[in-house]
């Protein structure tokens, strides 16, 4: 019969890589002379390791501690599918305690790791309209699919690209994405036309306005309408990022530089 002993050398034994998440000094120099790849995945290179990916946000999950810093990883070319990976993790306070074998899949690759590092907007931001948008597409309006449209990030030229529709309900408002509240009114005023602008630091701009940028030369998938083509062109004319709740599928789709960068169905995250 197997030994525990046992049963833990064959969870690391060839591995492809290890990746440490935000480990001390002290234990980041165990693992260097160790034969295999190291990787640390922390918010800051603290340790000075040789490969590094920064995690962007301090995802208190630890499934999705993994998931983001593989997908860094990988965008960075240093894991690919295939590769064996063990996680070395902190699930409880007080440093390293879980070692988590996981196989790299292309499902990992979902580009969200790209939108929460590398978009203008602070990290945190995009997360917290992202969340919205899923949430919106998981259990729509009142039990109906809603469409929704947000533009995060560059609020002062997307305004200067845009017009509204109707009154602004945030004109005079110091509101920000994130704070509960403020999340069911962005749910409830989903069910009008037009985008909500979100700036860089979170704040809710505006709702309810038309974005009036040039579409030529913006290519989106076919049968992606006047939403996601606006929402890829105003992206493409500033330094936002568009994050997009389509009605008539129920995915939720993004937008950088005028190109689709992430599809994801909200019953499948």
């Amino acid at each position: 019969m197997a030994s525990l002993t046992d049963h833990l050398a064959d969870l690391v034994s060839d591995v492809d890589a290890a990746l440490l998440f935000s480990p001390t000094s002290s234990f980041y120099d165990r693992f260097a002379d160790d034969g295999v790849e190291v990787v640390v995945v922390a918010p800051d290179n603290d340790v000075d390791a040789e490969t590094f990916v920064e995690l962007p946000l301090p995802f208190d999950n630890v499934k999705d501690r993994i998931r983001f810093g593989i997908e860094g990883a990988m965008d960075e070319g240093l894991l690919a599918e295939g590769d064996e990976v063990a996680c070395v993790a902190s699930v409880f306070d007080g440093g390293s305690d879980a070692v988590i074998r996981v196989t790299v899949d292309e499902g990992i690759h979902t580009g969200i790791y790209d939108l929460f590092a590398n978009s203008r907007a602070e990290p945190s931001v995009i997360r917290d309209v992202f969340e919205v948008a899923i949430e919106l597409g998981q259990k729509g309006q009142k039990g109906k699919p809603v469409g929704a449209l947000f533009v995060v990030g560059d609020a002062g030229k997307v305004m200067n690209k845009s017009r509204p529709l109707s009154y602004n309900p945030f004109e005079k408002s110091h509101v920000h994405v994130g704070d509960p509240i403020v999340n069911v009114m962005l749910k409830e005023f989903s069910r009008l036309d037009g985008a909500f602008v979100v700036s860089d630091s979170g704040k809710i701009v505006s709702a309810y306005r038309y974005l009036e940028p040039a579409a030529e030369g913006v290519d989106i998938p076919k049968g992606l309408g006047a939403r996601h083509m606006s929402g890829a062109a105003i992206t493409r004319d500033t330094n936002s990022t568009s994050i997009v709740l389509s009605e008539s599928d129920g995915l939720v789709r993004a937008f950088k530089a005028g190109e689709l960068v992430l599809e994801i169905d909200p019953e499948e995250y």
